[in-house]
């Protein structure tokens, strides 16, 4: 036993941690960055002010992780983000296909300790930056209080990924709060001042049957007048989680400074809306429901954002801008809220989508005047009009990956984060994020190391889409349905359906493209034809649209509605090839056509969606001649999702032993060997609080195994579900032929290959 009763001598324990990188935040931002620059070989220290990684998404806040693919309610199709967050969302849906919050957690934070290359600092809060000069920041000092443990964490290096951005806020990096009047940047969805300048914070809530009666007595501080609340008509008692996600307030107040006071009057919310749950006796439903969890931490919308050399606006979300320093890309809609939140008589949100996915510039990336600070997550440079789409958390950490690889390279050539636009930097930084599987809308990966791009490329089989043959279901065309599929250029092939037909009817069938390359809006008609039925079942009718393609590109064969006519289905499922409906996704669009008000800056266009499996089956359809755009030269054009084409190999349905060959004129000596498989881009893998109906995508092979062209195995997965595999040979293996054989998928689809590169020893 020891005896302390002198203040002499009392201080904080100290504790200084050097790093190449030091990024302060761990949401999905600080995460994925954090991983990333890690694998690219840097020493990193990722400070979270918090005991868990995920920031809104985590078990603290539950709030589902959503990007471009937006619930899968827009026409963004296969636009779920790559790299580091796919290879989360992915591994999250194989082991955590209910969303529990708390596994969620655990693979987040598994995912940053088997990192060798990272520190992880929990439940550590910045509070002070030393710097040298004006615009170098030198160090942070922070402080846990689990430890009693002051940290000075040193780096040439610091992304502030923190939300509200302390780093930059201290460091004093140029920022912004509120939204830019309509004239500043020509936008035309700028908010009025009664709408409000800033989005709020909101809390959730969790409910429980428990089988038996359940009394709810409040607490003092809960709301008493439900009709405080305009939307209270919108209460369920079946809500729960992020369906309440309209709990929100604060927009009016200062959203860093007032944070603690929102969270009270949000708890005062939840509290009266279960309270008028339990006890207005509006709910006989929810007599055995118990309120099983509260949020204790708000998840926060807004508060500042950083200005970098440039400000991505309303106009490079809404018109798809391109840019030369593109490193990530967006497709959420442009959701702002009204300030008052929960109070307001307004709508909760107003949304207004894009066309499609749209770019992403690095200069949005880092600080004008700090110069050794890069942004990451909520705080990058833009707008609030486009912030009101780059905010959310999939987009942030797709965008933070690019963050990571652009600090390895600062730190390989000594460069400020500015340096890399210079235009040959830029294509490096570019290369190195499509070689980690960061899709880049308009650009491809030809990395000149990769001896894949020299073989020549055969398979055993390659699949023809001539047919999905019918399954026995039907679907009633009470809506436009089409088949969105990929073909060659030249004359579209004839087209043939089946159909069901209760009485004598006509259907209109058009064919539909995309006025933009690489989007999946079907904005230009290309030709319509009318056929006949006569009722009865199994009605067979061809289409001859008679038009020539001069491009490689998906089209969409749209049947318009037409009353007591079903077209056949098909239980088929193909890489590249998708159903669609002409409705409305009530999560994200309120009408199955966007009409937004005029001069605001938005296109009117109608929204064409998946339904998600189990359903959304394809329409049984035939083409002739077949379409031929699955070979096995796909998967060394350097795009690893479908665009304008698949760009997957795809097996033939009747290939009961796939298989891929890579052979040289001369033997190759390889070390490592990378491989892109298809775990359905279009599906959106919420993270949380939402069900998947597979652990695994169909898609996706699952038994794969490599040989040389001697026959022997060189390696073999029998249980793959990720997107990218990386093959590693314990010792350089020299060879002249590389078979990948692909044993088994995930289900019935077809085995399908997006990308094989091979790298020398």
């Amino acid at each position: 036993m020891k005896t302390f009763t002198s203040a002499a001598g009392r201080e904080l324990k100290h504790s200084t941690v050097a790093a190449d990188f030091a990024i302060v935040g761990g949401g999905l931002a600080g995460v994925c960055a954090a991983i990333t620059a890690a694998r690219e070989g840097l020493k990193v220290v990722l400070i979270q002010d918090r005991p868990v990684l995920g920031g809104n998404s985590s078990s603290e806040v539950r709030l589902w992780a959503l990007g471009a693919t937006s619930h899968m309610g827009n026409n963004n199709r296969w636009s779920r983000e790559g790299g580091v967050i796919d290879e989360i969302f992915v591994e999250n849906t194989y082991r955590n296909p209910e969303g529990n919050p708390h596994l969620y957690d655990a693979v987040l934070l598994e995912k940053v300790i088997t990192e060798p290359n990272i520190t992880l600092l929990l439940n550590t809060v910045v509070f002070e930056v030393s710097k040298d000069g004006e615009d170098t920041v030198r160090s942070v000092r922070a402080f846990c209080s689990q430890n009693e443990t002051l940290y000075d964490v040193q780096a040439p290096y610091f992304c502030d990924a923190s939300g509200d951005g302390i780093v930059g806020f201290l460091a004093g990096a140029a920022f912004r709060i509120g939204a830019e009047p309509a004239a500043e940047l020509g936008e035309g969805f700028a908010p009025p001042a009664e709408y409000g300048q800033m989005l709020g914070h909101s809390i959730f809530l969790y409910s429980k049957n428990t089988g038996k009666p359940v009394t709810f007595i409040p607490p003092s501080y809960a709301l008493k007048d439900i009709s405080a609340i305009p939307r209270h008509t919108h209460i369920s008692a079946n809500d729960m989680g992020c369906q309440f996600w309209w709990l929100e307030y604060g927009g009016r107040l200062d959203t860093i400074h007032d944070t603690e006071s929102i969270k009270w009057e949000l708890w005062k919310v939840v509290y009266g809306v279960w309270d008028y749950i339990k006890n207005s006796g509006k709910f006989p439903e929810a007599e055995n429901l118990t309120l099983e969890w509260v949020g204790s931490i708000p998840g926060k919308r807004e508060s500042r954002r950083f200005e970098g050399d440039t400000m991505i606006t309303q106009r490079d979300v809404i018109e798809q801008r391109h840019h030369d320093d593109v490193v990530s890309f967006g497709g959420w809609a442009i959701d702002l809220h009204p300030a008052d939140g929960v109070y307001s008589d307004k709508p909760g949100c107003t949304q207004w989508h894009s066309k499609g996915v749209y770019p992403i510039p690095y200069r949005c990336l880092y600080s004008r005047n700090i110069r050794n600070l890069f942004l990451a997550g909520r705080v990058i440079s833009a707008s609030h009009v486009a912030f009101g789409s780059t905010r959310v958390m999939a987009t942030c950490a797709h965008t933070a990956q690019a963050v990571g690889v652009a600090a390895a390279l600062c730190k390989e050539s000594g460069l400020a984060p500015r340096d890399l636009t210079a235009p040959d930097r830029m294509r490096t930084l570019q290369q190195r994020l499509m070689a980690i599987g960061q899709y880049l809308p308009g650009r491809a990966l030809a990395d000149p190391v990769d001896l894949a791009r020299e073989a020549e490329l055969t398979a055993s089989s390659s699949y023809a889409l001539d047919s999905l043959p019918p399954c026995g279901k039907s679907i009633a065309l009470d809506a436009a349905r089409a088949m969105l599929v990929p073909v060659a250029a030249g004359t579209m092939p004839r087209v043939t359906f089946r159909f069901d037909a209760d009485r004598d009817a006509e259907v209109e069938i058009q064919l539909r493209a995309s006025q933009r390359e690489g989007n999946f809006t079907p904005d230009v008609t290309l030709a319509s034809r009318t056929i006949k039925l006569t009722a009865g079942a199994n009605r067979e009718a061809t289409v001859d649209f008679g038009v020539k393609l001069d491009k490689p590109q998906y089209v969409f064969i749209c049947l318009m509605p037409s009353g007591g006519v079903s077209v056949q289905l098909s239980d088929t499922r193909v890489t590249g090839v998708l159903s669609l409906v002409h409705g409305a996704n009530k999560k994200v669009a309120k009408n199955a056509v966007q009409s937004p008000s005029p001069g605001i800056g938005v296109d009117t266009f109608e929204f064409w969606i998946p339904q998600r499996r189990p359903d959304g089956h394809n329409m049984a359809v035939s083409f002739d001649p077949p379409i031929c755009v699955f070979g096995p030269e796909n998967v060394i054009n350097g795009v690893t999702r479908p665009v304008t084409q698949p760009n997957a190999w795809v097996a033939g349905l009747g290939d009961k032993a796939p298989s891929l060959t890579l052979a040289w004129k001369q033997p190759r000596t390889l070390s490592r060997i990378e491989l892109s498989f298809d775990t359905d881009f279009d599906h959106a893998m919420e993270c949380v609080q939402w069900g998947h109906p597979e652990r695994a995508m169909p898609f996706c092979v699952k038994h794969y195994r490599i040989r040389d062209a001697q026959g022997t195995v060189l390696a073999e997965c029998r249980d793959n579900h990720q997107t990218r595999n990386t093959v590693k040979f314990p010792a350089p293996v020299s060879t002249g032929r590389l078979v990948i054989e692909c044993l088994e998928t995930h289900g019935k689809a077809p085995a399908a290959i997006f990308e094989i590169r091979c790298y020398p020893a």
